[in-house]
């Protein structure tokens, strides 16, 4: 499974060629699956261009998502777009329109009761495992057989130190004996060797603007659809 990330928490400012509005990333959207992509991620913003957790800023976007794609769609619930915990999960309870699944990192503060409320909505879970710290809650979570994967997505920029936290993390989810899929991939220089090495290992992976705004010679890309067909043939070599 190829996912597309489409914005991921990057400034507009910076990027400007980067999907923001729900209507951007419903189009955006349709080009990466045409392109390969089997399921969309997004950070959901207002309509600032701020990053949101609202029900109205949720459902806009969601709306716009379902109107164009027959593929499952998912949104970040990161601290640090509500950083106050119970303020985070108060927003969640009023979502009315619901994502298919939801991104929870679980080195974060109140993640396993944040997975849980997701997982009582009807809201699928992808537990993001940077680190052992955030290896080690969910495995303690017991939450592992409910959700739909684990984001092995270590933040690292060195490629070989990248995969030493992998292996670390990884150690600690097989003594747990969590058998549930992996998606593996990296960030601006480890990008494009995590999905080979995700190829290599037969793990899912990602790719989009969240993760690189480069292709694999370095040039920028100018979409997240050319971003998901050079990622669709560096898995396929």
């Amino acid at each position: 499974m190829l996912q597309a990330a489409l914005n991921g928490a990057r400034r507009r400012t910076d990027y400007p060629t980067i999907p923001w509005s729900a209507e951007d990333l419903a189009r955006s959207a349709a080009g990466a699956v045409v392109a390969g992509a089997e399921s969309i991620h997004v950070h959901v913003r207002d309509e600032r261009g701020v990053e949101s957790l609202e029900p109205a800023d949720i459902a806009r976007t969601v709306r716009a998502l379902r109107a164009e794609l027959r593929v499952p769609c998912g949104v970040s619930t990161g601290a640090w777009i509500v950083p106050n915990t119970e303020q985070r999960h108060l927003l969640v309870e009023r979502w009315t329109e619901l994502p298919d699944y939801a991104s929870v990192n679980f080195d974060e503060p109140g993640s396993e009761l944040l997975a849980g409320l997701l997982l009582q909505r009807g809201i699928g879970i992808e537990a993001g495992v940077a680190n052992r710290t955030a290896a080690t809650r969910f495995a303690r979570s017991g939450l592992a057989p409910q959700c739909l994967r684990i984001l092995l997505e270590p933040q690292v920029q060195d490629f070989d130190a990248a995969l030493d936290v992998v292996r670390a993390v990884e150690a600690l989810l097989d003594a747990a004996q969590i058998t549930i899929p992996r998606l593996l991939h990296g960030i601006d220089r480890t990008a494009w060797p995590m999905i080979a090495e995700a190829a290599r290992r037969g793990y899912q992976t990602r790719i989009g603007f969240e993760d690189t705004v480069h292709l694999p010679d370095d040039t920028p890309a100018p979409t997240n659809a050319v971003l998901v067909a050079a990622a669709r043939r560096v898995y396929d070599a």
